[in-house]
């Protein structure tokens, strides 16, 4: 495991590299089959940290946003957001970031959100999480009407969800902010917001997920407090709101 935490180190020094290049400056912004946005930035870094991947680790497979999948049976298999936010990356806004999870016989073993831009590194493997070496821990919240709550687009919550219950747990919490992509979750883990939710998912926006908000002491789940990796949704909170989150969505 240790070898594969420095390995993590390496991966982000060259994609961040890549990214801040990138950053802010006019670049062509190409639109996916999903109407998502693409950058030459995304596919660099994501480039980046396939060929270090292949080149160390030739016998692991790689599952990347922009370039898909390199030997799917694999035992272990590394899972890529280049830039998890492309929309604020994009708008010159500093909140997003990349995410990577190594997966070991399909279970997410380890998981990082690294920001680039603040060069803040979250480092988790299901018992503890690190930001840049030292231990993080999400923040005890008694009831949600002291929480926080993050999305990362009210609009997918209204196209993907019941926007009534949303709307009126929002009317329940403390503050309600779209402080959202990985940089919510960035927040959670470290103990400076309570919830977490983002209504659809795919696989690599989750993988990197799991096993850092479980080392920093969070509960994670899909939107009906299953299994996170067997949906398309998350749910990720301080672990006494979790399940009452998970109540007022959908009960």
């Amino acid at each position: 495991m240790k070898e594969y935490k420095e390995f993590i180190f390496q991966l982000v020094k060259n994609s961040s590299k890549t990214i801040m290049y990138y950053f802010r400056k006019e670049i062509s912004v190409e639109i996916k089959a999903d109407g998502s946005p693409v950058t030459i930035a995304d596919k660099q870094a994501e480039e980046s940290m396939r060929n270090l991947i292949m080149d160390r680790f030739p016998d692991h497979g790689i599952m990347g946003e922009e370039f898909g999948t390199h030997l799917a049976g694999a035992t272990y298999q590394w899972v890529l957001d280049p830039i998890d936010g492309t929309k604020s990356f994009i708008h010159g806004v500093p909140t997003f970031g990349t995410l990577i999870a190594l997966l070991h016989q399909g279970q997410p073993i380890l998981g990082a959100i690294h920001l680039p831009v603040q060069n803040e590194l979250l480092l988790g493997d299901n018992q503890s999480t690190t930001r840049n070496g030292q231990s993080v821990r999400v923040r005890e919240c008694p009831d949600i009407t002291q929480a926080t709550l993050l999305t990362t687009d009210h609009l997918n919550i209204i196209h993907h969800q019941n926007a009534e219950k949303f709307n009126q747990l929002i009317k329940r919490v403390k503050l309600y902010r779209t402080w959202g992509d990985c940089f919510g979750y960035f927040l959670l883990a470290t103990g400076r917001a309570d919830i977490m939710i983002d209504p659809f998912m795919k696989v690599w926006d989750t993988m990197a997920l799991i096993p850092v908000i479980r080392g920093a002491g969070g509960r994670i789940s899909d939107y009906y407090g299953n299994d996170p990796l067997a949906g398309n949704s998350i749910i990720a909170a301080e672990p006494n709101l979790h399940p009452l989150i998970i109540s007022a969505l959908n009960v």
